[in-house]
C-alpha cells in the first residue's frame, strides 16, 4: 500500500521524528478498547509519550527539547493520530501550549523557565482550562464565570471548567478567570494537587472518548499573585496561532487510518458473487480514488501553510485566515474520507470488531473544535470585502 507520509518527509531529522511517532502510534492503538470503555486518557500512553521524549519536543533545546517547527509538529501529530486520534489530539494541546508560550512570550521569563524545566527534566504535562458550561468555546469571546477574588496577598478562585482534555493526568492547569480587582480576564497556573482543585469524571461522549476531557472544579482555591501568569488588556490583540493546526492534523490522521483500512479491506474481501476482490469493482475504485484526491487536497494545503508559517516569520500576523481555512477544509474533508471508507466496507463498518465505526465517531468531533466553520467563512468574507 502506498505510504501517504513519504512525500511530506523532507530531511533525516523529520524521518527520525516520524519514526518515533509511528512507534508510538503502534503502541497507543493497542489501548483503544481500554480508553473507549473508560472514557479516559490512558496512563500507559502517557508513560510511553514521556519515555520517548515526545512531550518535550516543542521546548527550546536548552530545556531538553528539540524546538520542533510547526511543519514537524503536524507530521508527528498526523502520524500519531493514525494510531489513535484521541491520544494525538490530547497531547497536541500540551505541545501546542508549549509552542505558544515559547513563541509569543506570554509569561515572564522566570515563569516560563520554571515550567520549561518541569517539562524538560520531569516530563510534566500541561493544558489550558478555559471552556465553561455558560460561555461555550472561549473563541466566542464569553467572559468566564470562574472568578478570582482578591483576599490580601492572595486570589481565591471558584468555578467549573468543561472539556479539560487529559484533566485527570495533567500536572498543571492554566485556568482562565475573571479577575475582579483588575476587571479583566486572566490565567492562573495551578498544580494538580493544589488544595481545592478536583476533577469530576463527566466525559461521556460519542467520539474522542480517550481524551478524558472531564470537568475541572475549583473550590476556594487560594493562589499567590505570582501565579497570575497572564492578564488581558482592554483591547487584546488576537495573534494567529499556528500551533492550532494540530487539530486538522489529528483529524486527517484519523481519515488516513480509515482510508488505509478501507483499501486493505477492498484488496482482501471477495464475496462469492465475484471472481475478484472488491478492489476491482469500478464503484469501489472510484471511492478509493476520491479518498486519495481529498486527502491530497487537504494535506498539501495544510503543510504548505505550515511551511509558510515556519519560513516567513514576518508574515505570521497575516496568516490567520489561512490557518483557519486549513482547519475548516481539513476537518470537513476528513469526515468525507471516513464516510467514503465506510461506504466501501458496507455494513461491516458498523461492527465493533472493526475500527470504522470509531473513526466515524471520532472524526466528527473535529467539526466542533475551534475555529468553527461559520467563523472561518465570515473571516474570509471580511478579508475579501476590505
Amino acid at each position: 500500500m502506498t505510504d501517504l507520509f513519504t512525500p511530506f518527509i523532507k530531511s533525516d531529522r523529520q524521518r527520525k521524528l516520524y519514526e518515533m511517532s509511528a512507534r508510538l502510534a503502534t503502541r497507543v492503538e493497542k489501548r483503544i478498547p481500554e480508553m473507549e470503555k473508560n472514557a479516559s486518557f490512558s496512563l500507559s500512553n502517557l508513560k510511553d509519550l514521556k519515555s520517548e521524549g515526545y512531550v518535550t519536543l516543542p521546548l527550546p533545546e536548552k530545556y531538553g527539547g528539540q524546538a520542533i517547527s510547526l511543519y514537524e509538529f503536524l507530521l508527528l501529530q498526523e502520524r500519531l493520530a493514525v494510531g489513535d486520534g484521541s491520544t494525538a489530539l490530547s497531547i497536541g494541546w500540551h505541545m501546542g501550549v508549549i509552542m505558544e508560550l515559547s513563541e509569543q512570550k506570554l509569561w515572564t521569563q522566570e515563569k516560563f523557565e520554571m515550567i520549561a524545566s518541569e517539562i524538560g527534566e520531569k516530563g510534566k504535562v500541561i493544558n489550558r482550562a478555559a471552556s465553561e458550561p455558560a460561555t461555550g468555546s472561549p473563541t466566542r469571546g464569553g467572559i468566564p464565570e470562574t472568578r478570582a477574588v482578591r483576599d490580601g496577598d492572595y486570589y481565591i478562585l471558584n468555578g467549573r471548567k468543561t472539556f479539560t482534555t487529559m484533566a485527570s493526568v495533567l500536572d498543571y492547569y492554566i485556568v482562565t478567570a475573571f479577575v475582579e480587582d483588575k476587571k479583566a480576564v486572566g490565567s492562573f497556573l495551578i498544580e494538580k494537587d493544589h488544595p481545592g482543585v478536583k476533577v469530576e469524571h463527566t466525559w461521556d461522549t460519542l467520539g474522542m472518548r480517550g481524551t478524558g476531557s472531564d470537568d475541572l472544579v475549583l473550590e476556594n482555591v487560594k493562589l499567590t499573585e505570582d501565579l497570575l501568569v497572564e492578564i488581558s488588556t482592554a483591547t487584546p490583540k488576537r495573534s494567529p496561532k499556528g500551533w492550532l493546526l494540530h487539530i486538522p492534523a489529528c483529524y486527517l490522521g484519523i481519515a488516513i487510518a480509515a482510508r488505509n483500512d478501507a483499501v486493505e479491506f477492498a484488496k482482501t474481501y471477495q464475496p462469492n458473487s465475484l471472481s475478484t476482490t472488491i478492489s476491482e469493482v469500478p464503484h469501489v475504485k472510484q471511492k478509493i480514488g476520491e479518498m486519495d484526491l481529498k486527502l491530497l487536497q487537504a494535506r498539501h494545503f495544510m503543510y504548505a501553510v505550515a511551511e509558510k508559517w515556519d519560513t516567513r516569520v514576518e508574515e505570521r500576523e497575516n496568516l490567520g485566515p489561512e490557518l483557519a481555512a486549513v482547519k475548516t477544509t481539513a476537518t470537513n474533508i476528513a469526515s468525507e474520507v471516513v464516510d467514503l471508507a465506510m461506504r466501501i466496507v458496507g455494513g461491516r463498518g458498523l461492527s465493533k470488531k472493526l475500527r470504522f465505526e470509531q473513526y466515524y465517531r471520532d472524526v466528527r468531533a473535529g467539526l466542533h473544535n475551534p475555529p468553527m466553520d461559520d467563523m472561518v467563512i465570515q473571516m474570509l468574507a471580511n478579508r475579501a470585502l476590505k
